[in-house]
């Protein structure tokens, strides 16, 4: 069936912010004495929520405690959202075009807190584009739970065979086949081409204006 819906993650797939991210983490990290964790502990739990986040990195540690490190990362990130605004990857704009062209829905399925990432949509000039998106505090469940993409289908009204998923970790790609949706992973963000091998991808795209092509068929 003709694929009428896209449902794109954000972080690692539409905006490049691993260094946003891995930085204000790791200030987070500073400012709390927390043993400081590098650049790929920090990437490796991007698409999770903050919250969960911390507990990974740090598995000893309290959810009340990872609750006061989110606020910590917070009121950091708003302190710098002007240096950590995060760029488009290439070619997002021009996709995201086409697909509105060929009148195909979009909506974003994030682990990114709404008010961030409305505010980064609006910053880089895509937000029109997505008349539907849900953040970490739009949903009880998160990823790899398939309430986002679940919510998403109820409340634009296709079926989950008229979607696809489209993602740059595991957590997406698991969401997208807990909900009976096909997935595409980008190879461009933070996991590895094998990493979405091992999750079973239905593709992998290295660029994201390869999607054109794929949905067409």
């Amino acid at each position: 069936m003709r694929v009428k819906l896209v449902i794109f993650d954000f972080d690692g797939t539409l905006g490049d912010t691993r260094h946003n991210i891995v930085v204000t983490l790791q200030r987070t990290m500073r400012l709390r004495g927390l043993e400081l964790r590098d650049e790929a502990t920090c990437a490796h739990t991007i698409g999770l929520t903050l919250e969960d986040s911390f507990l990974s990195m740090y598995p000893t540690m309290s959810r009340e405690e990872a609750r006061e490190c989110v606020t910590t990362y917070r009121d950091i990130f708003y302190q710098s959202i002007e240096e950590l605004t995060p760029a488009l990857f290439p070619h997002v704009k021009e996709t995201l075009q086409m697909l509105h062209n060929e009148d195909i829905a979009m909506s974003i399925a994030s682990s990114r807190s709404s008010p961030s990432l409305h505010l980064f949509l609006r910053n880089m000039g895509i937000a029109d584009y997505f008349p539907y998106v849900l953040g970490s505090d739009s949903v009880e469940r998160h990823k790899p739970d398939p309430e986002p993409v679940i919510r998403t289908l109820r409340d634009m009204g296709y079926d989950a065979s008229e979607a696809i998923v489209v993602g740059d970790m595991p957590v997406d790609i698991a969401m997208a086949h807990n909900a009976g949706v096909r997935a595409i992973g980008v190879s461009y963000g933070n996991a590895t081409r094998q990493e979405l091998e091992e999750a079973k991808a239905d593709a992998i795209v290295d660029d994201i204006a390869e999607l054109c092509s794929i949905i067409r068929h």
